[in-house]
């Protein structure tokens, strides 16, 4: 992937709102890496080229790989401010890094265009949920409840396998899902950070292994369809949103912040479909 000064410029900013939304809202790296690299690598490749032919495979590895570090970082935020449920979170931890390692295999194999329209319905039928389901946009008071552990092994595989297909952390499927067992904005986002740590090392490490059988081959600066010099580049952007985020971590009111949440959900669903 050759891309000029600018380009790059245009990456760090990005990754700066990567770091911002992954503190607040529970997502970035997917959400907003995927879709902007998916048409950088489409517009400085030729579409017969190999990196013009997985531009959407190199898209999400590479936003799997960036995740790691902003999960981290804003886990460990959201730790100090006391707004993890550590007993909400650890059912779910084994089953979605499962779900992750059979989602990177089915995306190394599918067509790089499926992927970009599975992004974009899979993202509309969230949208959809969280707009006519009760229990998202408002909350009622004393709802929260847990769920077994059948009930958390079914829905850990299923995020895990989504959310490494389509390189978005799982956050999309963590926080309504969060929501709808009552738990507030703030906590619901916060969880998203942690339960994305097993989507990305899961698909990360996957994706390097299958590295070394994959037809991709791009030149130098790439792992397997990682890009090495576009996800330094995004980290580095990150560590800036997150650190200048994190002071409002709690301080978003409850209605608001689901507002919030579901509009930034439709501008990436525009994102996509007028790529």
């Amino acid at each position: 992937m050759e891309f000029c000064v600018s380009l790059y410029l245009l990456l760090a900013v990005c990754g700066c709102v990567t770091g911002v939304t992954t503190v607040l809202f529970g997502f970035g790296g997917g959400f907003v890496v995927v879709p902007l690299l998916y048409r950088l690598l489409s517009a400085s490749n030729a579409s017969g080229s190999v990196v013009g032919q997985s531009a959407m495979q190199i898209a999400v590895a590479t936003s799997t790989c960036v995740m790691i570090f902003g999960a981290l970082l804003a886990t460990w935020r959201h730790q100090r401010a006391g707004t993890v449920d550590w007993a909400s979170v650890r059912p779910l931890l084994g089953p979605i890094a499962a779900g992750a390692v059979l989602g990177v295999f089915v995306a190394t194999v599918v067509k790089s265009e499926w992927l970009r329209w599975a992004f974009a319905a899979y993202l509309a039928l969230t949208i959809l949920d969280c707009w006519l389901r009760p229990g998202f946009l408002a909350q009622t008071a004393g709802s929260q409840h847990r769920h077994g552990r059948l009930a958390n092994v079914l829905s850990g595989l299923v995020i895990g396998w989504v959310a490494a297909l389509l390189g978005v952390g799982g956050s999309v499927m963590t926080v309504p899902l969060m929501r709808r067992r009552g738990i507030e904005m703030t906590r619901a986002t916060a969880m998203a950070n942690p339960l994305s740590l097993p989507v990305a090392l899961a698909g990360t490490v996957t994706y390097v292994a299958l590295s070394a059988h994959s037809p991709l081959s791009p030149g130098g600066w790439h792992l397997g369809y990682i890009d090495i010099r576009a996800a330094a580049v995004l980290v580095a952007g990150s560590w800036i949103g997150i650190r200048a985020a994190s002071q409002w971590i709690g301080r978003i009111p409850d209605k608001v912040h689901a507002k919030v949440y579901l509009g930034l959900l439709i501008m990436v669903l525009l994102a996509m479909v007028t790529t």
